[in-house]
């Protein structure tokens, strides 16, 4: 959930030379049938949509209300442009406000917002199926399914007790953004002061637990102490579900370039978000997450949220978000590869979650679009399957192994570290 190019050569490294996007190469995208036959043959894993949310607040919480059957131009994701988009597997976000801390329900939101994942899985068995492991995600794809998963967005789920971390983890959930768009008592967002200077002790023991249970420490929304002190503490790579590169918009959300040059010894990946206040470098300047954390609203309107959105639409009337395209995504993209190389990228596009998307970049059924650019860039069939999918499936391998070691040597009472 957001809330909240240049042209030229790539240059050389982690990830080796890449080609770079010529302003001749940033017009309207044709996909040739190369490219449509990579994407066809090798499907798309998206690290995070916000489907179940927008089930919630605009059909009631019900796929009776909204039929994903049928395409459904009000929103970005539906089962033909899941089809049509080559998606094969899927995180779905079960995002609830981090101001609902304040009412002592994130909890329990959370668990209705699994519950719908759950009613999406059960309407429509033909199209999705609960995937809970890497081997998991392997047997649905043969089935010709989309394997989903359900993907914790924010820490003030758990309501500081690693009961209810486990609790989620026993629903469903394998991955958890340690913070959305508020500073908790255990962990700093980016979009809040910090409390924690990164993690506090606690969040150390939140990362520690993850790693034991097998859930993915995601680090999108978290200040860049947070990052480096999850990455510090985790014992299995990081994810960043949904979030981009910094060195090409510098928004908050992104991730900064210090960062992603660890990301090979981490061995995590990158899910590059679309929303285009992050990725298009002129809206990332004008993002109105800025103005929502300006001093002066907060002394203005304090905990007026009424107040806050009003004036918040008024900053967008007279800043609007420029929407960029497709490039501005692959931007993005050759980036973190000349950081951190080509195994450490993949897409995450928070669709549903976003309120202003890139030209060609409009819903679910043009991830080829991207593939294409790629394409005309430069990168094999061989890094293509990484980002589509690749990259993603080994860090899920990865946790699992660090869950199995932890596991076993807790039961043998030894060290947890070899």
């Amino acid at each position: 959930m957001a809330f909240c190019h240049s042209a030229g050569m790539a240059q050389e490294g982690a990830g080796g030379q890449r080609p770079g996007a010529s302003k001749s190469l940033r017009g309207e995208v044709v996909v040739s049938e190369e490219a449509q036959a990579i994407h066809a043959q090798h499907y798309l894993f998206d690290g995070h949509n916000d489907l179940p949310w927008l089930i919630r607040t605009e059909a009631s919480r019900s796929f009776e209300n909204y039929d994903i059957a049928e395409v459904q131009l009000a929103g970005h994701t539906d089962i033909p442009r899941l089809r049509a988009g080559g998606v094969g597997a899927q995180y779905w976000s079960v995002y609830v406000p981090a101001n609902t801390v304040e009412s002592g329900i994130s909890h329990q939101m959370t668990l209705e917002q699994i519950e719908i994942v759950h009613a999406m899985l059960a309407k429509y068995p033909e199209t999705f199926e609960l995937a809970l492991t890497r081997a998991d995600i392997d047997r649905i794809r043969a089935k010709g399914k989309i394997a989903s998963l359900i993907g914790v967005e924010g820490g003030h789920a758990i309501e500081n007790s690693l009961e209810k971390l486990r609790r989620l983890y026993a629903l469903g959930a394998r991955y958890m953004t340690l913070t959305h768009s508020k500073s908790l008592d255990w962990a700093d967002s980016c979009t809040d002061e910090p409390r924690s200077g990164g993690l506090s002790e606690f969040g150390k023991e939140v990362v520690h637990e993850m790693n034991r249970l097998g859930m993915l420490v995601d680090l999108s929304h978290v200040s860049p102490a947070t990052m480096q002190a999850a990455m510090d503490v985790s014992e299995a790579p990081v994810i960043f579900s949904h979030s981009s590169a910094r060195g090409v918009a510098d928004h908050v959300r992104n991730v900064p370039d210090a960062i992603l040059k660890q990301l090979p010894a981490d061995g995590g990946v990158v899910m590059v978000n679309f929303y285009s206040g992050f990725v298009v470098p002129e809206s990332a300047a004008r993002s109105l997450s800025k103005f929502e954390r300006s001093p002066e609203t907060r002394q203005k309107y304090g905990d007026d949220q009424a107040a806050i959105a009003k004036a918040a639409a008024a900053y967008r009337l007279a800043n609007p978000l420029l929407p960029g395209s497709v490039h501005d995504v692959a931007d993005h993209i050759d980036r973190i590869v000349q950081l951190a190389g080509i195994d450490h990228v993949g897409i995450g596009s928070d669709f549903d979650g976003i309120d202003v998307v890139p030209h060609q970049l409009e819903d679910v059924s043009k991830y080829p679009m991207l593939t294409q650019v790629l394409l005309d860039r430069g990168y094999s069939e061989e890094d293509l399957v990484k980002i589509l999918h690749g990259n993603i499936l080994r860090v899920i391998e990865q946790a699992e192994l660090v869950s199995q070691r932890l596991q076993e040597s807790t039961s043998r009472g030894l060290p947890e570290k070899p």
